[in-house]
């Protein structure tokens, strides 16, 4: 019995432990680490990559998955530059227009995967693929700042509005300082949305209920197809959010800022598995995961560490955060037997 409830102990709140255990040794080996400004960096760094993330979680939880979710974002990211700097369009206009292309990115996704059958890992790969060269074509690959030189020889005269800056640059107050970024607030916004709507509507009770079995959701009434479509355009309409905060904070084009989203992004959904044992996609862990993977950086960055052991370091996290879920959740289910 005491095994038991050590192996519970253990599931339910091992992951936590481990953050809070790596908080610490950071604290304690990164000089400034533990300061308030070295934790809305933090903030910062992770609050884009947890909203793509969060729309990750949504087609996990119909046993679906989005690989475009990084392309979609870069895509909203060049987008906005386009209108605003070369087509010379409000900043709210410009955010429409981006919104527009996640949501029937979205669609379209899903049509391919309910409607013609494409397995998912295939649509969103090849949607990928088809994003990464389109948001190259107007401008032969070249990234998007005020004044530069077009294609056709002209020079671009547009520029970004203050009023979209403010969306990646502005810091709210916190006690003293100015430390909370706006990306951040619309990160927990965005995730607080997503957990009520999973876990406390209908609707998100019966999408958990198609992932895990369609046939018996469809069989109470569940409409699959239509909940599946949603679940992707949700993940187009959060990647666009994304591609949109990176662009106000880098105020121009980058083509080659959103590289690492993808990969990020699902690592922070699939460590939230682990979060309170949930060994499910869900909102909250979701978040705890992005967390988790900006204070792992910022604390390597700041001992230091190379930089091309960054991706083994999440790498080796993702695979020991879920391998430590799933094989205390077995052995839990067999009743604590080898």
């Amino acid at each position: 019995m005491n095994n038991e409830k050590i192996l519970n102990f253990a599931i339910r709140f091992g992951f936590l432990i481990l953050l809070m255990g790596l908080v610490l040794y950071f604290s304690l080996s990164a000089s400034g680490f533990a300061s308030p400004r070295s934790a809305a960096f933090i903030l910062q760094s992770v609050a884009i990559t947890g909203i793509l993330a969060l729309g990750v979680t949504c087609t996990l939880v119909v046993d679906g998955f989005d690989l475009s979710i990084g392309s979609v974002a870069t895509t909203s990211l060049m987008l906005s530059a386009y209108a605003m700097v070369i087509l010379e369009m409000s900043a709210f206009s410009a955010v429409m227009l981006c919104l527009f292309m996640g949501a029937v990115v979205g669609l379209i996704n899903g049509l391919l995967i309910v409607k013609f059958k494409v397995p998912d890992l295939l649509a969103t790969l090849g949607m990928m693929f088809l994003l990464i060269g389109l948001q190259r074509i107007p401008t032969q690959g070249n990234s998007i700042a005020t004044g530069m030189k077009l294609p056709d020889g002209s020079v671009a005269e547009g520029a970004f509005s203050q009023a979209f800056l403010w969306l990646g640059r502005h810091r709210f107050d916190m006690v003293v300082e100015r430390l909370v970024p706006v990306p951040v607030v619309i990160f927990l916004i965005t995730a607080l949305a997503i957990w009520v709507f999973l876990e406390l509507t209908r609707h998100g009770r019966l999408m958990y209920a198609i992932g895990s079995n369609e046939r018996a959701a469809a069989l109470v009434g569940a409409n699959v197809n239509r909940y599946k479509i949603a679940a992707y355009m949700i993940s187009g309409v959060t990647a666009s959010i994304g591609g949109i905060l990176l662009a106000a904070r880098l105020g121009r084009g980058d083509i080659a800022s959103g590289n690492n989203l993808l990969l990020d992004s699902v690592a922070a959904a699939l460590i939230g598995f682990a979060v309170l044992g949930a060994a499910r996609p869900n909102a909250f862990g979701t978040a705890v995961g992005a967390l988790f993977v900006g204070i792992l950086l910022q604390g390597l960055t700041m001992m230091n560490a190379p930089y091309y052991t960054q991706d083994f370091v999440k790498g080796a996290v993702l695979v020991i955060a879920l391998v430590f879920t799933f094989y205390l959740s077995a052995k839990r289910g067999s009743g604590g037997k080898t």
